[in-house]
């Protein structure tokens, strides 16, 4: 008899590519994870895997088979236990992506709710970019991730979490007047903002992409904390999203400038794999799409 725990490690080793990445989500030892692997060849009569060295690991055609099959067993098992239970699918470790805007908006608010709610999961956070925790969650690194969306992919789910307003702002030790400015008289200060290849730094890109205007200096960071800290050491003009700032604005360490034409807001989604067993990831986007309905 093929047990349900072979069939999970079969199914996170295709899934993820690999028995060291299998062992990592499921907080087993790579021995162990091949162990098992090898007992669902012996017991099944087939080889389930190719093992090309320096190449993700692949399912054989009978592989790809019970890979399809173990999907679904893993599906109706958390759907046979939640319905039991009621809270089967709510405990373990689970891996969320959090973009930097979220963690200084949400994040806490959310952890909060979370643990008051669901006291069995244990949240691990990892703060990066959007384009790299789309790519995390693809692969199967992250369980959810909350980042500039929507992901396009017809395996995900895209909770919307709203959409942020962008604001110029400054030191008001700069010399920068009292009325509005254009981009012209923007270009000749530094712009401080997102980090190359996402979306923020792509949109800035194009708003001075401009024949008639200067060439506009971006200092890019992945870090918002050090572009607003920088704002407020008068280095440049930070581009970033109103309410990371507000705080800053009301104390009256940085001013905000009126500027046209604009930026569009960001929008914000927590987005999660439909393909894997349903559970957790499914009730941390609405809890955060709660949380942030009641900013």
């Amino acid at each position: 008899m093929i047990d349900l725990r072979s069939l999970e490690v079969f199914f996170w080793v295709v899934k993820l590519g690999g028995f060291s990445r299998a062992a990592e989500r499921l907080h087993m030892t790579q021995p162990a994870v091949s162990g098992r692997i090898g007992q669902l060849e012996a017991r099944c009569g087939v080889r389930l895997l190719d093992r090309a060295p320096n190449r993700a690991t692949t399912p054989t055609p009978k592989g790809l088979a019970l890979y399809t099959l173990a999907e679904r067993m893993l599906a109706l098992r958390s759907e046979l236990e939640s319905q039991l239970t009621g809270t089967a699918d709510h405990y373990g470790i689970l891996r969320i992506g959090v973009a930097e805007t979220l963690v200084h908006t949400l994040l806490g608010r959310m952890i909060q709710r979370l643990h008051g709610l669901y006291p069995g999961i244990t949240p691990e956070i990892t703060v990066d970019i959007s384009p790299t925790m789309q790519t995390m969650l693809l692969t199967g690194e992250l369980d959810v991730a909350m980042l500039l969306g929507p992901v396009n992919d017809p395996r995900v789910r895209n909770v919307l979490l709203g959409d942020y307003d962008m604001a110029w702002v400054a030191s008001p030790a700069l010399d920068l007047g009292e009325g509005p400015m254009d981009l012209a008289a923007l270009a000749s200060w530094p712009l401080l903002s997102y980090a190359r290849g996402t979306l923020p730094h792509a949109q800035l890109m194009a708003l001075f992409a401009r024949p008639e205007l200067p060439p506009a200096r971006i200092f890019s960071s992945s870090s918002l904390a050090s572009i607003v800290t920088m704002a407020i050491d008068g280095i440049g003009i930070g581009v970033v999203p109103d309410a990371i700032v507000s705080s800053e604005i009301a104390a009256g360490r940085l001013r905000k400038l009126e500027v046209e034409p604009g930026l569009p807001p960001l929008r914000f989604t927590a987005s999660f794999l439909t393909t894997q067993p349903p559970g957790s990831a499914a009730t941390i986007a609405d809890v955060a799409r709660e949380v942030a309905a009641e900013l």
